[in-house]
């Protein structure tokens, strides 16, 4: 019997390959009748997979239908088109197809001579991403690993620009004995920024941030704050905010960092709202992106290819290589373009041939209809909510989040806040529709984001009866 380690084999990597496909398409043809999520506890889980390591391998192929089956209850219907949980994508054919290509080859994207095709492709895509979004064809960038790498990545150049303008070199010296360098920001900062923020020593718990009434900061109080910082400021904002899908003025924003005399720099968290820029009608949400100093974004959201993938734009080329300069005898000299020189890792996944492919095979035309085809569902659901009686739209819905509440006369808010958490569960529990909870102006809410390439209305409906009876059954 051939064992897992007879990798050599070339028919044990074949029927190891013609499982794996076999198992894909079986799970992806069971997503328009799947439960969306079977809620597992994690004693369940860790019943179901813990074990020792084995002394002995076991065939591929059968280690693949082993997991599947023992794994089942924990696996959820995130690539099909009723999760509407945490704004998460789903994943086209071209991009998993060449997410599975990207695996087979295994290539490390991290340098040019490792990889000349990994390294060119990005470049490719990197200059698309641009052009899709008519960010300014001189940006230097990478792909990361999702929008809380391309945040790090934005925040990185950032702390080095800042640091520069104090005199030190942050990313060769350091920050100990300079002046703290001043985040300001809304307090709709993202909890990605803030886990950015600790990493680089700039401190959760130091940002100076301004109220953001509706989900969109205060440009008045944002521009008394920093009339009152005689420093250079690393400014943050919000192309989304991750609860209401409000977006701050960005242009005014860049207003704001044009004036301050010590100067500013702007980072913009676009993680799903950069892809408004993608219709007309909504493209004036991201006025003034362009001219941002650093954007961060999101792949595995609106651009629909598989976990993980994300991207990081940086205005400033000489600033971005800076901050990770470093070099040693065993790097190669490369006849190209090194992508390690602009993100933090060294090894790289090749992320960029999924990116490459989709863009191919859907092209300027197909991104923006995916994009009006879930800001549509959004609105439609937005509507119905509105509609309901017993339930309370929260926000606007400008983009592709809807937030809302079950309400029931005679109920503190204490109660109403308990209802709705316990409805957010008992709706993943039905397994109709995948929604998540938040708080939202200080009160639980229910939150459901679209943005899968394959939601259509009739999924929209599911999402709506499901909503309805958990309502109904709370009376």
């Amino acid at each position: 019997m051939t064992t897992g380690t007879d990798f050599t084999v070339a028919t044990t990597t074949q029927r190891a390959l013609a499982k794996a496909h076999e198992l894909a398409c079986a799970f992806l043809a069971s997503l328009p009748e799947r439960p969306v999520s079977l809620v597992p506890s994690a004693d369940e889980m860790a019943t179901a997979l813990d074990e020792a390591l084995p002394e002995t391998g076991s065939d591929p192929a059968a280690v693949l239908e082993e997991w599947v089956t023992r794994a089942e209850r924990g696996i959820t219907a995130s690539p099909g088109p009723r999760f509407f949980g945490f704004v998460t994508g789903g994943v086209t054919p071209a991009a998993l197809a060449g997410d599975w290509l990207a695996s087979a080859i295994d290539q490390n994207a991290g340098l040019w001579a490792s990889s000349p095709a990994a390294a060119q492709t990005e470049l490719v895509v990197l200059r698309w991403l641009k052009a899709l979004f008519g960010l300014p064809p001189a940006w230097s960038g990478a792909l990361t690993s999702g929008a809380t790498m391309a945040n790090l990545v934005g925040l990185i150049a950032a702390r080095q620009w800042a640091g520069r303008r104090l005199g030190f070199d942050a990313a060769a010296d350091g920050l100990a004995g300079h002046p703290p360098l001043i985040v300001v920001s809304s307090t709709e900062i993202h909890l990605s920024a803030l886990k950015c923020l600790g990493t680089l020593g700039l401190g959760r718990n130091q940002v100076r941030q301004v109220a953001a009434p509706g989900g969109s900061v205060d440009i008045a109080a944002m521009a008394a704050l920093l009339r009152g910082i005689d420093a250079p400021v690393i400014l943050i904002g919000n192309a989304g905010e991750v609860n209401s899908g409000h977006f701050d003025d960005i242009a005014a924003l860049a207003d704001l960092r044009d004036a301050h005399p010590a100067g500013a720099w702007l980072h913009v968290d676009g993680a799903f709202g950069l892809f408004a820029r993608l219709l007309p009608r909504l493209a004036h949400l991201t006025r003034g992106i362009e001219r941002a100093d650093s954007v961060a974004a999101d792949a595995h959201k609106w651009l629909n290819v598989p976990y993980d993938s994300g991207f990081a734009f940086v205005r400033d080329a000489g600033i971005l290589r800076e901050a990770f300069l470093a070099g040693g005898a065993y790097v190669v000299g490369s006849a190209g373009w090194d992508p390690y020189t602009h993100v933090p890792e060294m090894s790289r996944r090749f992320r960029a041939l999924a990116a490459w492919c989709t863009l191919k095979a859907f092209g300027r035309e197909g991104y923006r209809a995916i994009v009006e085809r879930c800001v549509d569902n959004a609105a439609v659901f937005a509507r119905w909510i509105e509609a309901q009686p017993g339930l309370e739209l929260m926000n606007s819905a400008p983009l592709n989040i809807v937030c809302f509440r079950i309400v029931r006369a005679g109920l503190d808010d204490a109660s109403t806040d308990a209802l709705n958490r316990a409805a957010v569960d008992a709706i993943q529990r039905d397994g109709r529709a995948f929604v998540t909870g938040t708080v939202w102006n200080g009160r639980a809410a229910i939150r459901a984001a679209f943005d899968n390439w394959l939601t259509t209305l009739d999924d929209v409906a599911i999402l709506q009866a499901a909503v309805e009876d958990i309502a109904t059954s709370s009376r």
